[in-house]
């Protein structure tokens, strides 16, 4: 290799290293085998634009060595996939940014059983011909809510959207008669200002109705809205009464709903379509988690509307999917959608929602699904984890202090309900700092910082996780 050139008197730009000289130095490493060509030239680029805008800034070009351990380094860091697994120390069990719901073993263990080979994801074995991709998670949604039919889509703002955009112009079919034919114009959707929600990455209902081409008719006030602020709104043009769970925010106070109930006896003396867009949804009973009564599933199908539409990800446990459960002639419509092709979900998911549901189906859900295991966990379990913490660490957590905090859910679920927990805090020094050098360890450690200190909750952090927890804090405060 030919060395660097540091001759007396020449200017410090010249002395940076040509990209030809970076390149072999990668090659020797074995770089270029590891990330292929055109990987390893990009970051050698951006090394060298690195050390130019350094010596054009006034500084010296670094000696050979430790431009080669730059290089290195960030060569190092190309490796690593960009999406990697964390150990979410917040307490937030479910973190919309750190992936919300982990997924089960069964699930895990259903994905990896579909992707080493060819499935019948589309075929029906029975009669040898093709078959419904939907129908290896619909009977088990069925049968855990109570509905007629179901449909899997990739996410609960995608099932929205489908769904407005499938039903707006079709009428619901009337008892013993044809659907009758709906006006033509733009469709309106019935919704209440209260429910006007922004959910995650700034996406808002308004704009998932625009969407749909239907026009979004807002009745009632922000706080209280009745039963007969929707019938002062229906016009011949009227083609969806719409109800939106505020699942990531609380009204309180001077306050009035129009049923859910309440809006299925009106659609259908009205002829109009009734969906119930819950959000996170859940299928098991929150309350005695001390998270208060949030509907569940089977309760809100129960109350008669057209569609109940709800997360995958989030209180279910399971993979990223938007769920629409409800009656046979909605879903089908859904079902029959373009956009349903647009939208649809892959054989691992499927097969990882399959395998979520079966856990439910056998009772045993707290058990075996990581998110209600996290939310099970009592303050004593977890005090008693955050001691066995600080002891492990001995000197090295030298300040620490076992606290009691607050757990709060997250993921657009249950706004304002938190969780006792206690957790191991550590209020002196740089917590910034540590919190970066935590985050860049092997493992990555999501920690939160609070009243100055950085702390690590061990609600959302899994037993199996302890050992590795700590190696990375240990090395963190090293």
């Amino acid at each position: 290799m030919r060395p660097f050139d540091r001759r007396e008197g020449v200017p410090e730009a010249r002395r940076i290293p040509r990209a030809d000289r970076l390149l072999e130095v990668a090659e020797a490493k074995g770089f270029v085998a590891l990330l292929g060509h055109p990987a390893v030239m990009e970051v050698v680029r951006s090394t060298l634009d690195l050390l130019r805008a350094e010596v054009l800034a006034g500084g010296t070009c670094p000696d050979e060595g430790e431009v080669e351990a730059r290089l290195e380094a960030r060569l190092a860091q190309s490796v690593q996939s960009s999406l990697r697994r964390v150990i979410n120390a917040t307490g937030v069990v479910l973190h919309t940014n750190l992936g919300r719901s982990p997924l089960c073993e069964a699930a895990l263990s259903a994905m990896r059983e579909v992707g080493e080979g060819y499935t019948n994801l589309e075929y029906d074995l029975a009669r040898g011909e093709r078959g419904d991709r939907y129908g290896h998670a619909e009977r088990a949604l069925c049968r855990l809510t109570g509905a007629e039919s179901a449909v899997v889509v990739n996410n609960n703002a995608g099932a929205v959207l489908l769904a407005l955009s499938a039903l707006s112009r079709i009428p619901p079919p009337r008892e013993n008669s044809a659907p009758a034919p709906r006006p033509t114009g733009q469709p309106e959707v019935v919704i209440s200002r209260g429910q006007l929600v922004e959910i995650g990455g700034g996406f808002r209902i308004p704009e998932v109705l625009r969407l749909s081409g239907a026009l979004l008719v807002e009745v009632g006030t922000t706080n209280r809205t009745y039963l007969r602020d929707y019938e002062g709104a229906l016009t011949e043009r009227t083609a969806i009464l719409l109800s939106v769970h505020r699942s990531n925010f609380r009204l309180t106070g001077f306050t009035h709903d129009a049923a859910l109930g309440e809006l299925v006896e009106l659609g259908r003396r009205k002829g109009l379509w009734v969906l119930d867009d819950l959000g996170s949804g859940t299928l098991l009973d929150t309350s005695p988690f001390g998270l208060g009564k949030e509907p569940t599933v089977p309760e809100r199908v129960g109350e008669g509307p057209h569609l109940v539409l709800f997360s995958g990800d989030k209180l279910l446990g399971g993979p990223q999917a938007g769920i629409v459960v409800g009656r046979r002639e909605a879903v089908e419509q859904v079902k029959r959608h373009p956009l349903m092709r647009a939208l649809r979900v892959d054989k691992a998911t499927l097969a990882a929602l399959a395998a979520t549901l079966g856990h439910y189906e056998r009772g045993e859900a707290v058990r075996a699904l990581p998110i209600w295991r996290a939310i099970a966990r009592t303050p004593e379990e977890l005090r008693v984890r955050v001691e066995s913490w600080k002891r492990s660490l001995g000197e090295k957590a030298q300040g620490a202090e076992v606290r009691q905090g607050e757990s709060a859910v997250g993921g657009g679920s249950l706004p304002g309900v938190t969780l006792p927990t206690h957790v191991l805090a550590f209020p002196s020094g740089d917590p910034d700092g540590l919190s970066s050098r935590l985050r860049a360890g092997a493992p990555p450690v999501v920690a939160r910082i609070e009243e100055g200190a950085l702390v690590l909750d061990p609600r959302t952090v899994d037993p199996a996780e302890d050992e590795k927890l700590l190696f990375a804090v240990r090395m963190a405060l090293g």
